[in-house]
């Protein structure tokens, strides 16, 4: 919102207060302000002058030779090149000595041997944007009226000794996108009830508005309130300079009288205005509905517009004239032989707005407005200031009466609260006339005791609801830097980490220390994603409102993110990529809140060990990560609990080299090989990951680790080789040692695993190291042989082994 301050003058005493400070002021109770700027500030030497003559310079087809009157007594020569100067005309002169906006400086110079003596400036030359510049004047200079005195300042008559303070509104505060609203906080500021010239609106008392138009909604949840004022025999101008000066530095291009009023009125009250020819609309009945899939609209932008039904528009006969709030329609907008105009002032739903400016990328200052609210207290006034400025500027009348549907009217709330509640939120000791003073300056009216505070809050703030807000206000008004500012009180403790915490730190420091970098992935994904790589079936969580189809789901594993940032590594040249994550997944309970359960997952591919001259490359396999999850069971003191199974469940998973992670016989997660199609649809080669559910692990009630002293009695070993077929697994050969190994065996080691030439076919041949040692006493050779004689009869008689 660009705020004029010699317009917000117009209601308020700025007199002793420089725009700059009053721009300081607003930001303090809580409107930023983006900037103040001063447009003429280096303008200088830039007078009113007259054309006395103009005439086409020999040998140009473009040059004029005019002669203008810049001092009342004084004339000049000046070569000008704009096709619209004519004889008589007021203009904007540059004398020698000037400087132009865009740095220019202005001195006497020759053109084609004649001498010119300063410039007639257009208005892209004093700084307007092309975007706000009257048509008449876009491809020449402007013409002052003829009011303007020749040989004065002429700054002022375009509105550049004026300074503007841009203010950056929030949603919350839409009541400030409007010169009365700023005009509220501003006076608010200063201590000043801003005064607003009335409206002198004079009907026609011998027509009625039911002679021209009725006025009909199909919902009132979509249009709570729709007004329409008529005004006739009018003759449609150029609006008068003020008008076009406030409406240019607003950002906005002044197009007639009609169309500049309604957005005048706009900048003045927030409340957007359409105007309609009446004689282009085919009926009386206006009807505001929802939008026809088939239907179309041109637009005044020219473009043809393909309507849904959450579009809202204004139809005549049935027939789409404008979509309500954002832009109205080409078959029906006012131009030179205008007689008759029917205005509109409405208030529609706020989010059917946003939503038919949004797929149409159609964003209008009046959409915005209507987006983020309207005052209903000023509907009606906006209308008829409306009304009667047009009446005013094109000899009009404005006929007897409002056409209206009205399902809200316009009330005050009362929001209650106490001295007490208000002091305690903001530590101050505010006293009842502090808290009377203050509603003052908002003009709110207010009954306040040392035990309540009722305040009566007008429509026109309609972002205040909740005590929190009256407080808020409260802080704002009294100013932030009275805000006392304390330090909390607070007994130290010791910081520690929770048993969990110091399990979450050894993984990421084991894992990195494994050669995995740690990656954080996002939470949200695709559907298909976050149901893949779980182990069991529930559907994702998916969001009512996802940002985007990327992002629609709560993941249920740790290993489509992983997988993605390693494809997205490898593309881009990184053949040997290691990584792993510790975070949440996310499953559905039912009439719950989805459960998060702590993971953590690893994935890699390439190389192991890279080649050199010392060593040979290895590459990434099934052992490589299984070896790095049994060292981190080891770390956390569950190597004896954890198992591995075969599992062929898993269709992202290759069926041939993956394994169910158990946990005293409960499934906890999964390690293996990707299955080849996915590898190939990514360009990946052989890619190995795990994911486990952390859980289990996190809580302290696992026996402590004790540390046991080396024995100091030598121990022996026994070495066993046996055939088996291929289908028993190594898992199931250790539970049998174990099972039939004594008492004294402390560990067993698989040393060679073979199958070829020598060996049937089906079989395969394994060699076990038994290490057995007594912690109190020299193992006597009978003992261990006994036990090891035990574990062969085991062997042989659970998998019929082959000794060898």
């Amino acid at each position: 919102m660009k705020v004029s301050y010699n317009w917000l003058s117009e209601s308020l005493d700025l007199s002793s207060i420089e725009p700059r400070d009053l721009a300081e002021q607003i930001t303090l109770t809580g409107i930023e302000v983006d900037g103040v700027s001063e447009p003429g500030l280096e303008l200088k030497n830039i007078v009113v002058g007259k054309v006395l003559k103009a005439e086409k310079m020999p040998d140009s087809d473009h040059l004029n030779l005019t002669e203008v009157d810049v001092a009342g007594d004084e004339t000049v020569q000046i070569v000008c090149g704009a096709p619209n100067v004519k004889e008589g005309q007021k203009v904007v002169v540059a004398l020698p000595g000037a400087r132009l906006s865009n740095g220019m400086k202005i001195k006497k110079s020759k053109l084609r041997g004649y001498t010119s003596n300063g410039m007639i400036c257009s208005l892209e030359e004093l700084g307007f944007s092309d975007a706000v510049i009257p048509k008449n004047a876009e491809d020449g200079i402007y013409v002052l009226p003829e009011e303007a005195e020749t040989g004065t300042d002429a700054l002022p008559y375009l509105g550049l000794t004026d300074s503007f303070i841009e203010l950056d509104i929030t949603p919350n505060r839409a009541d400030a996108l409007s010169m009365r609203g700023v005009a509220f906080e501003a006076g608010a500021i200063l201590e000043q009830n801003p005064s607003f010239t009335g409206v002198n609106l004079n009907e026609e008392p011998t027509d009625s508005i039911d002679n021209y138009v009725s006025v009909s909604v199909e919902n009132q949840e979509d249009t709570p309130v729709y007004k329409m004022r008529v005004i006739k025999d009018l003759v449609v101008r150029e609006s008068p300079l003020w008008l076009q000066r406030k409406l240019m530095h607003a950002g906005i291009r002044p197009i007639d009288a009609v169309v500049d009023v309604t957005n005048y009125i706009m900048l003045e009250y927030g409340q957007p205005l359409h105007a309609f020819d009446f004689d282009l609309l085919t009926s009386k009945d206006i009807l505001v509905r929802r939008a026809k899939g088939s239907e179309t609209l041109v637009t005044l932008d020219g473009q043809k517009r393909e309507l849904s039904q959450g579009n809202l528009v204004i139809t005549n006969d049935n027939v789409p004239v404008a979509l309500a709030g954002v832009m109205g329609g080409q078959n029906t907008h006012v131009t030179e032989g205008t007689q008759t105009v029917a205005l509109e002032a409405a208030v529609f739903e706020s989010s059917l707005i946003r939503k038919t400016a949004q797929s149409l990328n159609l964003r209008s200052e009046s959409s915005s407005r209507f987006e983020k609210g309207i005052n209903l207290a000023d509907v009606q006034n906006a209308l008829d200031h409306a009304a009667a400025l047009i009446a005013s500027l094109g000899n009009g009348t404005v006929v007897t009466g409002t056409a209206q549907t009205e399902a809200t009217e316009a009330q005050s709330k009362t929001v209650v609260t106490t001295p007490q509640k208000i002091n305690r939120t903001l530590g101050t000791n505010l006293t009842v006339n502090d808290l009377e003073r203050i509603f003052d300056r908002l003009n709110f009216d207010s009954e306040i005791t040392t035990e309540k505070v009722a305040v009566t809050v007008p429509p026109r703030r309609w972002d205040i609801e909740i005590e929190a807000d009256i407080i808020e206000e409260v802080a704002r008004i009294n100013g932030y830097k009275n805000l006392p500012s304390t330090l909390p009180h607070s007994e130290s403790h010791p910081g520690e980490l929770t048993y969990s915490q110091k399990i979450g730190r050894f993984t990421r420091h084991y894992m990195e220390s494994c050669g995995l970098s740690q990656a954080i992935s996002y939470a949200l994904t695709t559907s298909e994603k976050a149901g893949a790589f779980t182990l069991f079936n529930a559907n994702p969580i998916e969001l009512d409102w996802p940002m985007s189809e990327e992002h629609k789901a709560l993941r249920q594993n740790l290993i489509s993110g992983l997988l993605d940032n390693v494809q997205y590594n490898v593309a881009r040249q990184s053949k040997s990529v290691a990584l792993f994550e510790l975070g949440r997944i996310f499953t559905r309970q039912e009439e719950k809140l989805p459960k998060e359960t702590m993971h953590v997952a690893g994935i890699m591919t390439g190389s192991v060990m890279e080649n050199s001259w010392q060593e040979a490359e290895v590459q990434v396999d099934y052992f490589t990560v299984k070896g790095i999850l049994e060292e981190w069971f080891a770390g956390l003191g569950q190597e004896q609990s954890i198992s591995f199974i075969p599992c062929k469940d898993l269709k992202e998973m290759h069926p041939g080299r993956t394994a169910k992670v158990m946990l005293n016989g409960e499934e906890i997660g999964f390690i293996g090989q990707l299955h080849p199609t996915i590898s190939g649809e990514r360009d990946l080669n052989e890619t190995y990951v795990f994911e486990v559910n952390l859980e289990p692990f996190l809580t302290d009630s696992n026996e402590t680790a004790v540390f046991k002293a080396i024995p100091k009695y030598p121990g022996t070993s026994r070495d066993i080789a046996f055939v088996v077929d291929e289908t028993v697994l190594h898992e199931e050969i250790v539970d049998v040692i174990k099972a039939n190994s004594g008492k004294w065996l402390q560990s067993i080691r698989l040393f060679d695993l073979y199958q070829g030439e020598n060996i049937e076919e089906g079989k395969k041949s394994l060699a076990y190291s038994l290490s057995y040692v007594n912690p109190e006493a020299t193992l006597k050779e009978e003992d261990v042989s006994s036990d090891f004689d035990q574990v062969k009869q085991a062997l042989i008689n659970e998998f019929k082994a082959e000794i060898r």
